[in-house]
């Protein structure tokens, strides 16, 4: 059986997975802005690849509750190829309701 629910696409050939997907957004993003991504905080398989965001650490600071965080929307093809990306929220590490 090959179904995109099962993780194929329809040419028969596997799908990335969702770790492997979170894995390279979170390292081609890092070469592209040089900086560490500190977690994947959402991950959405689409039609077209896949769509994650990418929370990193924009300066280090002591205590690490003063450092400045940003968070990056990450959109790949379905080889996990980077296609787009942009920061789309930029706050304080220890800042609550980030929204």
């Amino acid at each position: 059986m090959t179904s995109s629910a099962q993780g194929r696409t329809d040419q028969g050939s596997p799908r990335m997975s969702a770790v492997e997907a979170a894995r390279e957004a979170s390292a081609q993003l890092a070469e592209l802005v040089g900086r560490r991504p500190y977690a994947v905080t959402s991950l959405r398989a689409g039609d077209e690849g896949w769509a994650a965001d990418v929370e990193v650490t924009e300066i280090e600071r002591i205590p690490d509750t003063a450092s400045v965080m940003a968070t990056y929307h990450v959109e790949l093809d379905r080889e996990g190829r980077l296609m787009a990306y942009e920061q789309t929220k930029r706050y304080s590490r220890g800042q609550t309701g980030r929204g």
